[in-house]
């Protein structure tokens, strides 16, 4: 299989149901059965390891005198910025147009991809809503994530609470230890059903920027590789920034963009649009 062909699966089509949008402006995320087949998974997954391993900042640092942001996973930004084969995944045009659809707008424009790997050994990641670092000035925003092979539950799959993106309490709260208790306490005093399962391969979730968030440690001996890509809106504006954590993502993941203006800067192309 040529890497013009593996391109062209990320551009094809993928048909989502009235019942599939419901369902996820209802419950804030959705999971979707095979998205990716195993030889797409295989062919990005590769290249984008390779480029996460030669970044990764972490790795002189023992897990037990990292901090508990620090133990949750190796975060990588902007790959697309840096890999011609992550420039490819992430402006697919599939998981694009599932954005928009799942948004019900009309296109979406990156904000920024992250890849999180789990290192075996790696802790959880704390309950949180990622909106609250974002300057954004409406709640069309969804994180695409997407496991790079089939991730079991003890390798610590993201966990959602459904309809938890309606919930305005502890949004000014940054992941953290304070974060897991607090939200935690929320999610169970609220009734919030709690989704937590493993995911296939080629299964790929998508979540609302408020949707509030976790993931168990990753106890086996293998590391959980995911990639996500982070759209919004293809009008998305920025707004004045509420704390310091948005005001620095205002100056790394869009610089140039102006207070009411829509966000189109060479960081933040469109990827998808039905216009």
């Amino acid at each position: 299989m040529t890497a013009a062909t593996h391109e062209d699966l990320l551009n094809e089509p993928y048909t989502l149901s009235e019942e599939q949008i419901a369902q996820f402006a209802e419950q804030g995320f959705i999971k979707l059965k095979d998205v990716f087949s195993p030889e797409v998974l295989d062919h990005y997954g590769k290249a984008i390891t390779d480029f996460v391993m030669a970044k990764n900042d972490l790795a002189n640092i023992p897990m037990e005198e990292r901090s508990t942001y620090q133990k949750a996973f190796i975060q990588i930004s902007n790959l697309w910025r840096e890999s011609d084969v992550a420039r490819e995944f992430v402006f697919g045009k599939r998981l694009g147009r599932i954005a928009a659809q799942l948004l019900e707008v009309t296109g979406v424009r990156i904000y920024h991809d992250q890849a999180l790997y789990k290192e075996p050994s790696g802790g959880f990641t704390p309950w949180h809503a990622d909106q609250q670092y974002w300057p954004l000035a409406t709640d069309r925003t969804v994180t695409a994530w997407v496991p790079l092979h089939a991730a079991s539950l003890d390798m610590g799959p993201l966990a959602f609470a459904a309809g938890s993106q309606n919930l305005t309490e502890g949004r000014d709260l940054e992941i953290s230890d304070d974060s897991e208790r607090i939200i935690a306490e929320k999610m169970e005093n609220g009734g919030f059903p709690i989704n937590e399962r493993p995911f296939d391969a080629g299964e790929v979730s998508f979540h609302l920027g408020w949707t509030y968030h976790r993931a168990g440690p990753n106890t086996t001996t293998d590391p959980r590789r995911i990639m996500t890509v982070i759209y919004m809106d293809e009008d998305m504006t920025l707004k004045e920034p509420e704390n310091e954590n948005q005001q620095r993502d205002w100056e790394m993941w869009c610089p140039g963009a102006k207070i009411d203006e829509v966000i189109d800067t060479p960081f933040n192309p469109v990827v998808y649009s039905s216009r």
